[in-house]
């Protein structure tokens, strides 16, 4: 495994983060695709002895469930200075007022959650999930301020927003003598390539870390465009992501990965890990070649001419993924 500082920050990651969103316990706003605490344990096990260190979950995934099983996972396979545990706030925890958003009441009561279901004293990246357009970015800045100061939180970031909002938080936090933002989760990959307007550029010139989410666009990179899984069939939000131009760029990828002799996922990670702004792109894992996939994706290096035929057919489209 190769490793990479996280943004402009001194803290070691994995140049992969194996994201917990499929790990959960059923019932508890899992998707049909969430594997449960016994079928999850053993994709920690392989991250942690490939040498991953970086772990991303949210408290609003499975209801908390995810980050009960991420904490007792990571507790049984590593020591808790060995990984890198990162956890987001913004979704619906419980209904009623405060229930959600990034208020300096729900950040301090979901931190103190957080903290509870994954087994340890402070997370390492506390990130926000969203933009949150009923509350003051000043009251968010100060808050998750204070949320680091209290050591409950090394470091903080951010995902999915307009770039304008992101420079609007990274000034006031200046301003103010506040905490920035390390990190952007972003949605990028080769079928979603907006964040190249302004995201990636901004976070390039800043020096904050970007670890991608859905790198392999809900699995439509790994396998022939018709191709359809559980999850594709069910996933409602994926569909909402991509459009039937893609595949054309699916079947550049399966071309070179065939050319290669490698599985269209390291092709695709690969091409996302080339950009010199992205840390660690953060790949979901149910099956255990997924893992396998993405660890191998690390030493692969794209030629230009590998790139630019992966890029060419794409197409813009209206910014999505945000909400």
């Amino acid at each position: 495994m190769k490793y990479r500082k996280l943004g402009t920050t001194g803290m070691d990651v994995s140049r992969i983060c194996l994201g917990c969103m499929s790990y959960g316990i059923s019932g508890r706003g899992a998707h049909e695709w969430t594997l449960d605490e016994e079928q999850s344990r053993p994709f920690f096990k392989q991250a942690i002895e490939a040498g991953i260190n970086f772990f991303d979950t949210a408290n609003v995934y499975s209801e908390g469930t995810s980050e009960e099983i991420t904490g007792r996972a990571l507790a049984d396979f590593a020591k808790r200075d060995e990984v890198v545990i990162a956890t987001k706030v913004h979704g619906q925890m419980h209904k009623g007022p405060n229930g959600s958003g990034l208020s300096r009441k729900a950040i301090m009561s979901e931190i103190d959650a957080s903290l509870r279901r994954l087994g340890t004293d402070y997370v390492d990246l506390y990130q926000i999930h969203r933009w949150d357009r009923k509350t003051p970015i000043e009251e968010t800045m100060e808050a998750l301020h204070d949320v680091v100061k209290a050591g409950k939180a090394l470091y903080i970031g951010a995902s999915s927003m307009y770039a304008w909002q992101f420079s609007k938080a990274q000034y006031l936090a200046e301003r103010n003598g506040w905490t920035k933002f390390v990190t952007m989760q972003n949605h990028y990959n080769l079928l979603y390539r907006e964040e190249e307007r302004e995201m990636m550029q901004l976070c390039a010139d800043q020096g904050v870390g970007v670890i991608p989410w859905s790198p392999l666009a809900r699995g439509k990179l790994t396998r022939p465009w018709d191709t359809t899984t559980s999850r594709s069939e069910t996933d409602l939000f994926g569909k909402t992501l991509y459009q039937q131009s893609d595949a054309a760029i699916v079947d550049r990828v399966g071309r070179i990965a065939e050319e290669r002799g490698v599985t269209r996922a390291q092709i695709a990670l690969a091409w996302v890990a080339s950009h010199p702004s992205v840390t660690a792109p953060i790949v979901g894992a149910t099956k255990p070649h997924h893992l396998e996939d993405a660890i191998a994706s690390v030493e692969i290096q794209l030629t230009a001419e590998e790139i630019a035929p992966l890029e060419e057919p794409y197409t813009p489209r209206a910014v999505s993924g945000f909400m």
